[in-house]
């Protein structure tokens, strides 16, 4: 309803933390957070606060695709054989990435006279030619075009960045989101006639370059992990240790002052369903934890 939307949007300006998608056609809507406790105390908000009975289905977890290596060139074609486009994949340098993550470069198409992002992007240590060729930012992963004297490009530009998109939106491994990838586009053969190189033409083709060389540069997925402090008497350090190692979980630091431990652990956000009440039993209700951080980590290879 009107209202559900409102409160979800009041609750986005409340806690910059917590992301609302709001679907009006299904009626179903999403919010992220840092995890089960944020989301339910969010929930708890929603229902004590704003007097609104809402219906929550269990929490998802997001994963990430990346890649290990620098693919070798791939070729995409279209359905009707008449459109090519050779594309590598590799990762992304880690100061490009972290400019992209800190909001220090805009998420954007990037047209010509975009000279402010180019401009960023030389203060990182691009030189000026390579960053004029950067096209697009989106979501953690850059496209490059590499191509020279193409003559019908300016037509095919924007369908070659929804099909980039298409990709980082759902991987190839597993439909997840990909994050920390360079694609650059170095050559394209296309039909002369503007009706044989349409979206139906290119997204695929693009799709399929994009995929196959993911595949070639060693595709992986990573999860989220979250840095946790707990607080709990000391008695409990064995008990706790014992849980956070059953979670895949590893302990990072133990302080103890007198009585008191404080430690810092990471563990797996999915394996995290249900760590308050685990967390309660273990300590027999005296421990209590809060999240200090998050970051993606590559998923063990076992669980690949």
């Amino acid at each position: 309803s009107d209202l559900l939307i409102e409160v979800l949007k009041e609750v986005g300006k409340e806690d910059p933390s917590i992301k609302v998608e709001i679907n009006e056609e299904t009626g179903e809507n999403l919010m992220h957070g840092m995890g089960e406790l944020h989301l339910e105390i969010i929930e708890n908000r929603i229902r004590a606060d704003k007097g609104l009975d809402i219906q929550t289905s269990p929490p998802i977890v997001v994963y990430r695709e990346s890649v290990h290596n620098l693919s070798p060139e791939m070729e995409g074609k279209s359905p009707n054989k008449h459109n090519k486009f050779y594309i590598t994949v590799e990762p992304l340098e880690d100061n490009l990435y972290e400019a992209i993550k800190s909001g220090e470069l805009s998420e954007t198409r990037i047209k010509k006279k975009d000279t402010a992002t180019v401009e960023k992007l030389k203060e990182l240590g691009i030189e000026t030619k390579k960053a004029k060729a950067f096209r697009q930012i989106y979501k953690g992963n850059v496209l490059i075009d590499g191509t020279r004297g193409i003559v019908h490009i300016g037509e095919v530009i924007e369908m070659i960045m929804d099909g980039v998109q298409q990709v980082i939106d759902a991987g190839p491994l597993a439909r997840e989101p990909c994050s920390k990838m360079k694609i650059t586009l170095h050559d394209m053969k296309l039909h002369e006639d503007a009706i044989h190189r349409g979206p139906a033409q290119v997204y695929p083709a693009i799709r399929e370059s994009i995929k196959a060389a993911m595949h070639m540069a060693k595709s992986y997925i990573l999860e989220p992990i979250q840095i946790l402090q707990i607080e709990s008497p000391a008695d409990y350090l064995g008990n706790l240790s014992a849980m956070i190692s059953n979670k895949r979980g590893q302990l990072m630091n133990v302080d103890q002052q007198g009585e008191h431990i404080t430690i810092k652990a990471k563990l797996p956000v999915a394996e995290m369903l249900g760590l308050a009440s685990d967390l309660r039993s273990t300590t027999s209700g005296r421990g209590s934890y809060f999240i200090v951080d998050q970051h993606f980590e590559p998923l063990p290879q076992n669980l690949q």
